[in-house]
This record gives C-alpha cells, sequence and structure tokens, in this order.
C-alpha cells in the first residue's frame, strides 16, 4: 500500500527494502515507546523514503532509533530544549525542521520542530497528509 501510494504521488521517490518484525520490536525497545502504527506500517514496505534530492522525508528504522536517542542523551540538548523522550522524530527537510510524532488529546499527531526555537507545531495528524505535502507540494508549507 505505501509503496504504491507513495511511487503515486512522487515516482521520481527513493525507496528502502522494508524492515522485519524483529527490527521493529528493537526499534520500540530502545526508543521506550510503541512506534505509530501508521509508521510501522510503512517500514513494514519500505525503510526509508527519500526524494530525489535525497532528502530523508521518512528515516530507515536504523536513523530513528540512532537520531532518537542522540537527541535524548545529548547534554547540550538537554540544557537548551524541553524533553524529546514522547517524542520519535521520523523525518526532516533541507531546511532545517524536523518532524515527530507525538501523542495528543485526540491521537497521535505529527509536528514540525524547530531547533532554533524549540518550538513544536502540530502540522497534520496522518502520515499519508504528511507525505502528500512533502512530496507533492514540498515543505514550505511547514514554515
Amino acid at each position: 500500500m505505501w509503496r504504491e501510494l507513495i511511487w503515486e504521488m512522487y515516482p521520481e521517490a527513493v525507496l528502502a527494502d522494508p524492515v522485519d518484525e524483529v527490527t521493529l520490536a528493537e526499534v520500540e525497545k530502545r526508543l521506550q515507546l510503541p512506534l505509530p502504527v501508521e509508521l510501522a506500517s510503512l517500514l513494514r514496505e519500505v525503510d526509508g523514503v527519500a526524494n530525489e534530492y535525497g532528502d530523508a522525508v521518512v528515516w530507515s528504522a536504523r536513523r530513528l532509533v540512532e537520531d532518537n536517542l542522540g537527541m535524548r542523551r545529548e547534554p547540550d540538548y538537554q540544557e537548551l530544549y524541553a524533553p524529546f523522550d514522547e517524542m520519535i522524530f521520523f523525518g526532516d527537510s533541507d531546511m532545517g525542521p524536523q518532524f515527530a510524532y507525538v501523542h495528543t488529546d485526540y491521537g497521535p499527531g505529527i509536528v514540525v520542530w524547530d531547533h532554533e526555537s524549540d518550538r513544536r507545531r502540530l502540522v497534520v495528524v496522518s502520515l499519508r497528509d504528511y507525505l502528500a505535502r512533502c512530496l507533492i507540494q514540498g515543505n514550505s508549507w511547514f514554515r
């Protein structure tokens, strides 16, 4: 489903091979958070999505773990920013913003995080909308 949807929206997308259930379980264990259902579903089909310019619209399972743990453990980040423990960062753009799942009162949502201001703003509530806006419209609407 995801592979076809992405190629329909953006034929130039670069899609990696899928991950297995063992890898997904390891990601959740290391992050100490459950993966959002739609993100886990996408990773079962493709382990990361990049646009034609190499921007990591959706990170690989390995990068999910490395970047999230790195951000949570970085002493400077702990001093400068609100905690990231309840967030799962999963994508970025060439302009600097990073995108993360957070839990809201009405379910999971996707926020854009600005590292300069530590602003976290809800931008979409589904991975499908996120992909459409990143791949079809570019990231300009996130600013």
